[in-house]
């Protein structure tokens, strides 16, 4: 698979989002995602808004659903959403429930590891369910709360290799990277790289980082559609 570079809109207001999401797409990003601040904020309006400006773009919707999954993923396919995120800390039906609404709306569904209590076998049990991508995510809370404390802040790629020989499914690495290190996931073996907060999010503020961000972006875009994905060899 090709490396695709996805921009999470971390905002919480719509004009804001379009803004930067036509930035994006200019400087050559390929999916869009609706994150969970600007979900929050603007709910199925801001996803249908994103919709019609950018109507055959790849959109995510950064749901991170635990409960009423068929549901919630029914109503960001009908506004416009391509792709939903359901967590694999939800209960099993959950996830099986988010499953058949993505077959029945044509949308896929990317299950998201996030403080599974082995990230691992997070990742396995959401494939076995019928999830179509793999989120392996380091949460916000739980990077800035263990550095605080003084400890190393742990990230994504500690686990990244084991996660990705352990799917057949695409991954995207999530949580704390930097800018170097979200270049490189395709070397290992994640070809969906997306960037926000704080790449180009303001973590603190959830507003667009300041600067040139569009040259940035291009530069970036670039560097990562150029690489190959390096698959590990399955055991």
């Amino acid at each position: 698979m090709k490396p695709i570079v996805q921009i999470s809109l971390d905002l919480t207001n719509i004009d804001e989002a379009l803004e930067t999401a036509e930035m994006a797409i200019r400087a050559g990003v390929d999916w869009l995602e609706a994150g969970t601040p600007l979900i929050l904020a603007e709910g199925l309006h801001g996803v249908r808004i994103l919709r019609e400006a950018f109507p055959s773009v790849p959109l995510v919707a950064d749901l991170k659903t635990m409960d009423g999954g068929y549901l919630e993923a029914e109503m960001m396919a009908k506004a416009g959403a391509t792709h939903v995120v359901v967590m694999a800390r939800a209960h099993e039906e959950t996830i099986k429930c988010v499953v058949q609404a993505g077959k029945d709306f044509g949308v896929k569904v990317m299950g998201d590891n996030m403080v599974f209590p082995n990230m691992v076998e997070g990742a396995k049990f959401l494939e076995d369910l019928g999830c179509d991508y793999v989120i392996h995510h380091i949460g916000y809370d739980e990077r800035r709360g263990i550095a605080a404390s003084g400890k190393r802040m742990p990230s994504p790629l500690d686990q990244l290799q084991e996660v990705v020989a352990a799917v057949n499914i695409p991954v995207q690495a999530v949580g704390g990277l930097s800018l170097e290190q979200a270049i490189k996931c395709p070397q290992y073996g994640a070809p969906l790289v997306v960037l926000g907060a704080p790449l180009t999010i303001d973590a603190d503020s959830f507003k667009t980082a300041s600067g040139d961000l569009e040259s940035s972006l291009k530069k970036i875009c670039e560097a990562i559609h150029s690489q190959e994905t390096v698959l590990p060899t399955k055991s």
